[in-house]
């Protein structure tokens, strides 16, 4: 459970690291807070024999709301919500399970995985071909492209 949570709290830091704003040691005790937290709030729904149950309860969720573990460290650095607004996506959401840490940004955005571990006694761990891009896409700053639809009527 460590090992997930360190990524999922560093991912979320990193998302707050932007020139000329939140310092360095407030980004660490955001960190160590939002660490805490989580460690508390999964600490009776972490299952590494069943790693998808109590996948929701462990989902970290903004969609137009803070979610209230980030919300709880922001608070702790005395970060406003509307500031956390600014500085993170409108729309992400975070999965934090038994060896795979993964998000997406948007409603329509790719999932992309942060962390990946086999479960004990496997002997490899699946293959992801969009890990890459996802990373790639991550690191420069972009969120995956909306899907647009087009409706086409056919007529007999």
């Amino acid at each position: 459970m460590k090992t997930e949570i360190s990524t999922a709290a560093g991912f979320i830091t990193r998302l707050l690291r932007t020139p000329g704003g939140i310092g360095d040691e407030q980004l660490r005790c955001f960190s160590e807070s939002l660490q805490e937290a989580l460690r508390d709030h999964y600490k009776h729904h972490w299952f590494p024999l069943m790693p998808s149950k109590g996948s929701g309860y462990r989902c970290i969720r903004i969609n137009h709301k803070m979610d209230p573990l980030i919300g709880k460290a922001a608070g702790m650095i005395g970060l406003s919500h509307q500031r956390l607004f600014q500085l993170l996506p409108s729309e992400l959401t975070l999965w934090v399970d038994p060896f795979e840490v993964s998000y997406r940004i948007g409603e329509d955005g790719s999932i992309c995985v942060l962390y990946e571990s086999p479960p004990p006694g496997l002997k490899t761990a699946k293959a992801l071909e969009s890990r890459n891009s996802c990373k790639e896409e991550w690191r420069i700053g972009r969120s995956s492209p909306s899907k647009n639809y087009n409706m086409m009527t056919v007529s007999s």
